[in-house]
């Protein structure tokens, strides 16, 4: 049954903050492990026109979570969320989560760059990687030079390499097992940053996103939705049996 589990995972993630959430959330014994569909559907990842899609891609649900990289709203739900959905409805294919960024300044475009990089089935990993290290790199970031933070909005080749040499982003993704060339040329690839952009432009035009981070739910923008807190009821109320 889904909205016990989803409700447990839920109340997990929201009274015992990131860390302690992912660490019980990840033990084999959890009492939040769906015992009688059991799945492996959050394995499956496959990049798309404007991100990535986790998860069985015939599943009947579809839901499309808009993130920006720089934003600490955005690494919440990555923390808190992402898990409980993992758990819950992604391994056992009840929903498929397709993740598309949405790029707000030159620096959201730099790590977007980086986590687009390289092997579809290690997006995850990446996305991760630098969600969850965001308040560290960003931090970073603030209390950078005027005149280097000046080179990163400019967006620019040089500007984005900088950015992610000097927050130490490259490295991070190196030090899971990347290649530096891999990485470095994903950075300075123009094309795909103004892909990005595009893309982006894209889901304003056809969804109205505007902020981050917000959900559509089966083609259609969930309006006032921009956390877990909001996302939760409307994915329990989906999930729930129906009446007898």
């Amino acid at each position: 049954m889904i909205k016990p589990l989803l409700l447990a995972a839920a109340a997990l993630a929201l009274t015992t903050g990131p860390a302690l959430a992912q660490q019980d959330l990840s033990r084999p014994d959890s009492s939040f492990q769906s015992k009688d569909n059991p799945g492996n559907w959050q394995t499956t990842i496959a990049r798309t026109d404007r991100g990535h899609l986790i998860g069985d891609p015939k599943a009947d649900t579809k839901l499309v979570e808009f993130i920006s990289y720089t934003c600490p709203h955005c690494a919440d739900f990555a923390a808190r969320g992402e898990p409980a959905l993992e758990l819950v409805l992604l391994m056992p294919g009840k929903i498929s989560l397709e993740v598309r960024p949405v790029i707000r300044n030159a620096l959201d475009l730099t790590v977007t760059l980086l986590a687009q990089c390289g092997d579809p089935s290690a997006f995850k990993g990446r996305h991760q990687a630098l969600m969850l290290s965001q308040s560290d790199w960003l931090g970073k970031a603030r209390t950078a030079p005027e005149s280097q933070r000046t080179a990163w909005l400019r967006g620019d080749k040089a500007g984005r390499m900088n950015a992610a040499s000097a927050l130490g982003l490259t490295m991070m993704l190196v030090n899971r097992g990347q290649s530096q060339s891999e990485l470095d040329a994903c950075v300075m690839n123009d094309a795909a940053a103004k892909q990005l952009l595009d893309n982006g432009r894209a889901d304003f035009d056809e969804l109205g996103v505007n902020s981050t981070p917000s959900f559509a739910l089966d083609g259609k923008l969930l309006n006032e939705v921009h956390s877990w807190e909001d996302l939760y009821p409307v994915l329990s109320a989906k999930f729930s049996p129906a009446p007898g």
